[in-house]
C-alpha cells in the first residue's frame, strides 16, 4: 500500500525555485515524496531538513547526509531549525492535511471507510484522542467546532444528537460515531466528513498550528526564500491566502508614511494553482488541493 502520493509536485517544486547549494524544509514529510524530489535536485552542499510527528513516518526516513527527520509537530519550525543551525532557510514547503497512510489504517481513526478506535490524532503519543475530546467537550463548543471547522449545516442539532448519545453511551469508535450522525442529517457521507474533519482540526489544534507555522516561516525565511503551501479545505487556503498578501493573520498591512503596504512577501502565485484533470484522475484525493507561493522580501 502506497503510504502518500505527493500532491502537485512538480508545480511545488517549480515554485520552490531550489538552488543546488540551498537549505530547505519539508514541514510534513509524510512518505517523503516531496523530500526525494527536492533533494534530487540539491547539489552536495544542499540541505533538507523534515518534520513530521508522526511517528509512523520515521520508517520512511531517507538515508541520505543531505537529509535531517525530526519527529516533531512543525509548530515547533524555529527552535528546532535553531537547534539544527539552520536559522534561516532558503524555501519551505507545507502539504497540509492527512496523509492517504493516515486515512487508509483504520486504528488512526480518521476515515469514514472503516471501523476504528475514535482517535485522530496525528501523534497517538501526544495529547487527547477525539473519543476524549467528545468526553469532555460542551455544547457550545461542539456547535462553534462543527460550524467553523467542519462548516456543518444545522450545527446545533449535530452536536445534540451527539452528546445525547455520548451521554447513553460513551462514543469510543468510528462507526459509532457514524451511527449517531447517520439519521441527524440528509447528505450522507458530506455530512459524516464535515464532522470528521471538524472533530479532527479540534483534537490536532490545526489552525492553530498553521497559523504558528506562518508567522515562524516569516522569521525564518532568508530574503528570497520561498514559501510554498498545499492546503486541502477553505479554512486553510482563506489563513494562507491572507497571510501571503497581508503578512498578518487578521486585517491588512500596516503602511509607511508615504501609503506604501509594508508586507513582507511578493505573491508568486496570484491565484490558486489546482490539480490537473489527469493528476486528479490517478489520485482522486487530490481534487481539492490549492497550492499558493509567496518569496521573502528583502526589505519591509
Amino acid at each position: 500500500m502506497t503510504y502518500h502520493n505527493p500532491v502537485l509536485l512538480h508545480e511545488s517544486l517549480d515554485l520552490l525555485n531550489l538552488r543546488p547549494e540551498g537549505t530547505y524544509v519539508d514541514v510534513t514529510f509524510g512518505g517523503g515524496g516531496h523530500s526525494r524530489a527536492i533533494l534530487e535536485r540539491l547539489g552536495p552542499q544542499g540541505r533538507l531538513i523534515a518534520f513530521d510527528q508522526d511517528p509512523d513516518a520515521a520508517a520512511n526516513a531517507l538515508d541520505d547526509p543531505r537529509f535531517t527527520l525530526v519527529p516533531h509537530n512543525f509548530e515547533h519550525l524555529r527552535r528546532f531549525l535553531k537547534l539544527h543551525r539552520a536559522p534561516l532557510v532558503d524555501g519551505i514547503l507545507a502539504d497540509l492535511g492527512v496523509s492517504s497512510h493516515q486515512f487508509d489504517v483504520f486504528d488512526r481513526g480518521f476515515s469514514i471507510r472503516g471501523d476504528g478506535p475514535l482517535d485522530m490524532r496525528m501523534n497517538p503519543r501526544l495529547g487527547q484522542s477525539a473519543a476524549e475530546w467528545l468526553n469532555e467537550v460542551d455544547e457550545l463548543t461542539l456547535v462553534r467546532t462543527l460550524a467553523v471547522y467542519g462548516e456543518v449545516d444545522r450545527p446545533k442539532r449535530v452536536a445534540q444528537g451527539i452528546l445525547a448519545a455520548h451521554a447513553t453511551s460513551p462514543i469510543t469508535r468510528t462507526q459509532q460515531l457514524l451511527d449517531v450522525i447517520e439519521p441527524l442529517g440528509t447528505r450522507g457521507e458530506k455530512l459524516f466528513a464535515k464532522v470528521f474533519q471538524a472533530l479532527r482540526i479540534a483534537v490536532n489544534r490545526e489552525m492553530e498550528v498553521l497559523e504558528q507555522l506562518l508567522e515562524s516561516g516569516k522569521d525564518v525565511l532568508a530574503p528570497g526564500g520561498r514559501f510554498v503551501v498545499i492546503s486541502y479545505h477553505s479554512l486553510e487556503d482563506r489563513r494562507v491566502k491572507l497571510f501571503f498578501r497581508e503578512g498578518q493573520l487578521e486585517g491588512e498591512a500596516p503602511r509607511d508614511s508615504f501609503g506604501n503596504r509594508l508586507v513582507p512577501f511578493n505573491l508568486i502565485t496570484r491565484k490558486a494553482q489546482v490539480p490537473s484533470v489527469e493528476e486528479i484522475h490517478l489520485n482522486p484525493r487530490a481534487r481539492s488541493a490549492k497550492l499558493r507561493a509567496a518569496e521573502r522580501r528583502s526589505e519591509l
